[in-house]
């Protein structure tokens, strides 16, 4: 096996420590496997795009999600560091409203899969990160929710030193009271 899984306190939000094989010369893991994330992570699940983002210290991506296509997402860091947080939103769910976060940086080269019916976001804090996921549904911007970052009632504890950057719609996501929500 060339992972290990690490539980969370959010049923179905796994951590993903790859086996790393280093010598003088540098490294070599594999980021992903088809077949192995079946067998030890989730199966049926098809990944259809793709996406890098790159961030600067200070900035807070999220909590996004989207109502309908909803998407499970597997994360990962290859450059910098991030404090990379799930919350779930799913009502029936003994943890709705609970959160988890978890660093995620090139160093430690984890991965977090974020089942549909969470919402995701991150901040950044290193200098810069770059940010890789799968999604398992397409984009659908008429569909994308995003709760905010900061509402009292989430408490999440984000490493942040001052007011974070925030993209127009991240400043104005919902408290979760009045989201729109998964069953």
């Amino acid at each position: 096996m060339a992972i290990q899984l690490v539980s969370t306190t959010l049923l179905g939000v796994t951590i993903i420590e790859p086996k790393v094989f280093g010598d003088q010369r540098g490294f070599f893991y594999e980021s992903f496997n088809a077949r192995e994330f079946a067998e030890t992570v989730q199966s049926g699940v098809e990944f259809v795009q793709d996406n890098h983002s790159r961030s600067v210290k200070g900035v807070l991506r999220g909590l996004h999600y989207q109502i309908q296509h909803a998407q499970g997402k597997l994360v990962r860091v290859v450059e910098g560091e991030v404090f990379d947080v799930v919350v779930d939103i799913r009502r029936s769910s003994p943890n709705f409203g609970k959160w988890e976060g978890v660093y995620l940086s090139a160093d430690n080269k984890r991965q977090v899969w974020v089942p549909p019916g969470f919402a995701h976001g991150f901040c950044v804090t290193s200098d810069s990160a770059a940010f890789l996921y799968k999604t398992t549904d397409f984009w659908h911007p008429e569909f994308e929710r995003t709760l905010l970052w900061n509402d009292p009632a989430l408490g999440i504890e984000w490493p942040l030193d001052g007011e974070p950057q925030l993209a127009a719609k991240d400043a104005a996501g919902r408290l979760l009271v009045d989201a729109e929500v998964f069953a």
